[in-house]
């Protein structure tokens, strides 16, 4: 796990920051968590599901078909996935809870962007915190409390039955494996609900997640054909170093979806 490390003005007052010019800390997600105030525009560019959690179901974009391998970033570290999940763009810095259950910010030092010469200050002269700071300590709790909401809206979404296993099956020339843990909207169960309830989703702005989970669906394709590029490229490199396993893409390197 990362760690983290709190933003104190005796610890950053002399303390610079870059922002981060490369995806690579991303680039072994498979899922990023969504929240629903962003699900309009990340259905028009990546997959989206929900992931089972020790409290219900999590909303989440779909960036890769294994463990470890995020397709929206590319070898060189760029986004390729059209929208970026709000999860991504204040990094390296995040919102934590302490033990009397406060949210404080805090910084990921191990992302290498942090040094005494270079960047953006943390404070002012006079100690206060910097525009961008406050600015990015504002778009973490808004996120964080409409993460919150989120929640809320998926729980109601399960509790009325719409939330399925999403099989997704993977197929080369001769093998077939299924992906495991993703969940989706029944498309029959909404359009089967009684009127009460639908209404009920309506007011509480669940609908718009269940529909936008459903249109996102088209994107599954996209996540076959860039892992068909990625495959391509990194089995032309391996020629030399002989290092990497492509087992799962062998043959014709095509992946269907059923």
């Amino acid at each position: 796990m990362a760690q983290l490390t709190v933003i104190s003005r005796e610890q950053y007052a002399a303390k610079r920051w870059k922002r981060y010019s490369s995806y690579s800390f991303a680039g072994q997600d498979t899922v990023a968590p969504l929240v629903a105030r962003e699900v309009a525009r990340a259905c028009m560019h990546l997959p989206i599901g929900f992931v089972k959690t020790n409290d219900g179901f999590q909303l989440v974009a779909v960036q890769g078909l294994q463990a470890g391998k995020n397709l929206m970033v590319g070898p060189d570290g760029r986004w390729v996935g059209g929208y970026v999940p709000a999860t991504y763009r204040t990094y390296p810095f995040a919102l934590a809870k302490t033990t009397d259950d406060r949210r404080v910010l805090c910084f990921r030092e191990e992302s290498g962007l942090i040094n005494d010469v270079e960047g953006e200050r943390f404070f002012e002269d006079d100690g206060s915190p910097t525009k961008t700071l406050k600015d990015v300590l504002s778009f973490l709790e808004q996120v964080t409390k409409n993460a919150q909401q989120t929640a809320k809206l998926c729980e109601m979404l399960a509790d009325v039955g719409l939330i399925q296993p999403w099989s997704v099956k993977l197929r080369t020339a001769n093998r077939e494996r299924e992906l495991e843990g993703l969940f989706r909207v029944d498309e029959a169960a909404l359009n089967a609900l009684p009127v009460e309830k639908l209404d009920a989703l309506r007011k509480a702005g669940a609908l718009p997640v269940a529909y936008c989970q459903l249109l996102s669906m088209q994107h599954l394709h996209r996540l076959g054909n860039l892992a068909k590029q990625q495959a391509a490229s990194e089995s032309l490199a391996s020629t030399e170093s002989g290092e990497l396993d492509l087992e799962f893409l062998r043959d014709d390197g095509n992946i269907r979806f059923s």
